[in-house]
């Protein structure tokens, strides 16, 4: 018991230190981005699409280099899930409801739908996800961020350089620093969740359903409840809808090249069943109506838990 607590303990001190690096990562990319005199869009896309999923990132490839994949993999599957339910639930239900305006949302949560789909077709073929799967994952990525640029090219706007050329220097330092303490930390959450797994009997895909995943997926949360609070609400949608397309794209492609992907497979199948029910009924949403209200909050929340409960359920009869 002593040894769960202090497995547990550093597992939660290791995710805490993971996020406060990926939120000042995100604070230095947008200094750089604003030094180098990007569009806004650019700058909005690699924030929202690639650094906040950064955790998810570097937890994925500790887990390969420690052979670990199936940590990965729970890590990427959980996330997704917790992306469109809890992480957008939540915002949801704290504005009593968000408003899509922009028509292009609906198309951007269709392409989301059929990149999320692409890794379990492959994981679906083949039992694993091999390094040429990967290579097909990341050619997924490369083309969806180029369909996304060259379909915002009216995005012409500069963002403001306010920063000085002394100013730059200490933050690119900065940020090769904090991009070390994510990497480092990444290693550590990778160690005490595969303790954990150990400890409480679970397979690693298991912890990485729900405690590594929860932990990974906080930048989004507090990114998308700034965004709503702050009266940005799509951005928040965005942030969701980029974060799976990188989940399911980049970040499992990458995992994939440095070693092949493997799982429980029926714990796999579970969650990707759940996956894809979270995305379909996201659609859905966005598709009916022009918002998201507290009831439509309150229905992927409750998705949430069910998936919960099922996953347990499935565990403990794996046991038997």
């Amino acid at each position: 018991m002593n040894d769960l607590l202090i497995h547990l303990l550093m597992f939660i001190i290791s995710c805490l230190i993971l996020v406060t690096a990926g939120s000042l990562l995100v604070k230095f990319l947008s200094k750089i981005a604003s030094f180098l005199r990007v569009s806004e869009f650019v700058a909005a896309f690699i924030l929202m699409a690639v650094a906040t999923t950064l955790p998810e990132l570097f937890v994925g490839i500790s887990s390969a280099l420690n052979n670990n994949t199936a940590l990965a993999l729970g890590t990427v599957l959980g996330s997704n899930i917790a992306n469109l339910t809890l992480i957008m639930g939540l915002p949801i239900l704290l504005v009593k409801g968000i408003k899509i305006k922009r028509e292009g949302i609906k198309k951007d949560a269709l392409y989301m739908l059929f990149i999320m789909a692409f890794p379990l077709v492959l994981m679906w073929i083949g039992r694993s996800i091999s390094r040429i799967d990967g290579i097909l994952l990341i050619g997924v990525f490369v083309l969806h961020s180029w369909r996304m640029l060259r379909s915002r090219k009216k995005f012409r706007k500069k963002v403001k350089n306010n920063i000085k050329r002394g100013e730059i220097v200490i933050t690119i330092f900065l940020f090769i620093v904090f991009v070390a303490v994510l990497f480092l930390s990444s290693k550590f959450v990778v160690k005490y969740a595969t303790m954990l797994s150990i400890d409480l009997f679970l397979p690693p895909i298991m912890i990485g359903l729900f405690l590594v995943a929860i932990g990974t997926s906080l930048p989004e949360l507090v990114f998308g409840t700034g965004a709503v609070l702050k009266g940005h609400s799509e951005m928040s949608v965005g942030n969701v809808l980029g974060a799976n397309i990188a989940n399911s794209s980049l970040i499992l492609g990458v995992v994939a090249l440095i070693t092949p992907i493997t799982g429980q497979f029926l714990l796999f199948f579970i969650s990707a069943i759940f996956m894809m029910m979270a995305g379909f009924l996201f659609v859905t949403f966005i598709e009916s109506e022009k918002k998201l209200d507290w009831m439509e909050g309150i229905s992927l929340l409750l998705l949430y838990i069910f998936f919960i409960a099922i996953q347990f359920y499935i565990t403990s009869i794996i046991k038997i």
